[in-house]
């Protein structure tokens, strides 16, 4: 491989969220940290030397989006996800979760009904909130290994929501939507008058054989009735950047996004997230490909490793990302009783599946964007804390 990702890199000191970070959550700085989602590899080269030559110059002024960013997205969602858009279609957004805010702010009221299917990623339901929009919760049910929609009950819940937001591919539970699930979102959205705001900053690590299918592109309902939230970060492990962007193929849609967007100056970005996008899609094809096989090897590692070493500890086989959904129901632990074996015991800073929502009791969320030999002392301190 071109690429090394298993090169051990020290982020304690550079007030990193998920190590320096994880003292202020469990009080005490010995954990090996697997939660937030970003990943313990280097940012890859070509994003690098590309931020290293535009502060050569040293004059860091007013700066606007440079045509590279505008054609990069547009050539990167083409070849990856067969979705033609033009450069009128996109907004810069200085990350997803404000991204989200915006789109509330701009689509709904307070007091309006929001829709989110959990176990789903905690902001989609904690900004709402914090918004003064009511959060309509629709379960999701786990079956065969896998989280599935019950539609009879999502045409329940939907109705009389201003807003679904949509997690596509999904966090934490890593499932790829088919065509044919997101066309009945689709259909069903379009039928109640629920705006559908998805979130696909997970789309480009969709790992093989699966493949993700952008919101708006599976039907006329879809890219009509739809507001789609895409970035390099996640998949290119440049979170820190702060640059995603909003794609609208409505032209009512989009104006009154553009519009509120524009009037508070949130689509202005600064010139290194506009750089380090360009970069990323325009460089990044080999780096992510080589990524998504060592990820894939890292998922197949700690699927095997739990069935031979912990066998109270199952897991949801993600379709997408480096997070897995750790099933540990079959501890028999209460959930204050399952944090503390992660932490106390096996000195793990885990997610707990709680914050994505009630149906996340008995899950733990586990980080597997690292070392393989990170990995592997991970699943090791947790073998031993299981078995004492």
């Amino acid at each position: 491989m071109k690429y090394n990702f298993d090169e051990l890199i020290e982020r304690r000191g550079t007030d990193s969220v998920k190590w320096d970070g994880a003292k202020n959550v469990w009080g005490r700085d010995d954990l090996l940290a697997m939660w937030v989602a970003d990943m313990d590899f280097r940012t890859p080269p070509f994003v690098m030397d590309a931020l290293r030559k535009r502060l050569e110059h040293e004059v860091l002024g007013y700066t606007f989006a440079c045509e590279e960013w505008y054609t990069s997205i547009c050539n990167w969602l083409y070849k990856r996800h067969q979705w033609e858009i033009t450069h009128e279609m996109l907004t810069f957004v200085p990350g997803i979760v404000r991204g989200q805010a915006f789109a509330l702010q701009c689509f709904t009221n307070p007091g309006d009904k929001v829709m989110v299917m959990t176990p789903v990623y905690h902001p989609f339901f904690l900004v709402t909130e914090r918004l003064g929009r009511e959060v309509v919760y629709s379960p999701l049910d786990l079956c065969d290994g896998q989280y599935q929609i019950d539609f009879e009950r999502f045409s329940r819940d939907i109705q009389g929501c201003k807003v679904l937001i949509l997690c596509n591919p999904h966090n934490p539970g890593g499932r790829v939507w088919t065509v044919e699930e997101l066309q009945r979102i689709a259909d069903i959205c379009k039928e109640s008058g629920t705006l559908v705001i998805s979130d696909e900053i997970h789309a480009d690590l969709t790992l093989p054989p699966y493949k993700h299918h952008p919101f708006a592109t599976v039907s006329e309902n879809a890219a009509q009735n739809s507001l789609t939230f895409m970035a390099p970060s996640k998949a290119f492990n440049m979170p820190g950047l702060g640059s995603s962007y909003a794609i609208t193929i409505n032209t009512d849609i989009r104006h009154r996004f553009q519009q509120f967007m524009e009037a508070g100056e949130f689509c202005e970005g600064h010139l290194l997230a506009y750089i380090g996008t360009a970069a990323a899609y325009m460089q990044g094809e080999e780096w992510l490909s080589q990524l998504l096989d060592y990820l894939k090897d890292n998922i197949n590692f700690t699927e095997n490793y739990l069935k031979e070493h912990v066998p109270g500890i199952s897991m949801i086989r993600p379709q997408a990302s480096y997070l897995i959904f750790l099933d540990c129901r079959a501890l028999g632990l209460s959930q204050d009783e399952l944090t503390r074996l992660f932490s106390e015991k096996a000195h793990l800073a885990l997610n707990d599946g709680t914050m994505f929502g009630k149906p996340g009791k008995g899950f733990m969320r586990l980080n597997v964007g690292c070392p393989r030999s990170v990995l592997q002392q991970a699943l090791n301190q947790l073998a031993i804390a299981v078995k004492q």
